[in-house]
């Protein structure tokens, strides 16, 4: 009797135990489905925010925007000075504010320099030459700066600001290279 008992105890234990299992796994799934409607609902909600501000973007001061966002990516208040701007390839030389630091900003990365220098010299490019992404020297401090790191707008507002401080015409920027050196 104590056996069949025993048996009796034992399998409704088993029993009830892969009732719980299913019940579990039923609620695993129901709340993976709840937590990929969440991740949907909010990659919209930002697109919808992005597609409203992007209309309103603006950077009334693109000097300072500038600086602020290399001061990010940088660590230090840089304060700004524009020198010279190229257009092949395009640059934008600036100086910190106390004259002790060289900073270019460029849409082209380092290996799009080497290449540069590399490929097939043209009639134009004794005037490239004098362009200071070429003589980089050895050392020098290479960040980039893109949406994940520049701000949550820094896409829509960098052509802005590079049209504005450059006079070049752009449409579309995603990220911007900083070199400094000292």
């Amino acid at each position: 009797m104590e056996i069949i008992l025993a048996i009796v105890v034992a399998s409704a234990v088993i029993f009830f135990g892969a009732l719980i299992s299913m019940g579990n796994e039923r609620q695993r799934k129901a709340i993976d489905g709840l937590r990929e409607q969440v991740i949907l609902w909010a990659v919209q909600d930002l697109k919808i925010k992005r597609e409203h501000l992007a209309r309103t973007a603006q950077v009334p001061d693109p000097l300072s925007w500038l600086n602020k966002t290399a001061s990010k990516i940088l660590g230090n208040d840089l304060k700004l000075l524009i020198i010279e701007t190229f257009d092949e390839p395009r640059s934008l030389v600036c100086a910190s504010g106390d004259s002790s630091v060289k900073i270019i900003f460029s849409p082209f990365s380092p290996a799009d320099i080497r290449r540069m220098k590399s490929g097939k010299q043209n009639p134009l490019s004794q005037f490239a030459s004098q362009n200071p992404l070429f003589s980089l020297p050895r050392g020098t401090d290479v960040h980039e700066i893109s949406v994940l790191n520049g701000g949550f707008l820094f896409d829509l507002e960098l052509p802005l600001a590079w049209t504005r401080l450059t006079g070049q015409e752009v449409s579309h920027m995603e990220q911007i290279w900083v070199y400094v050196s000292s």
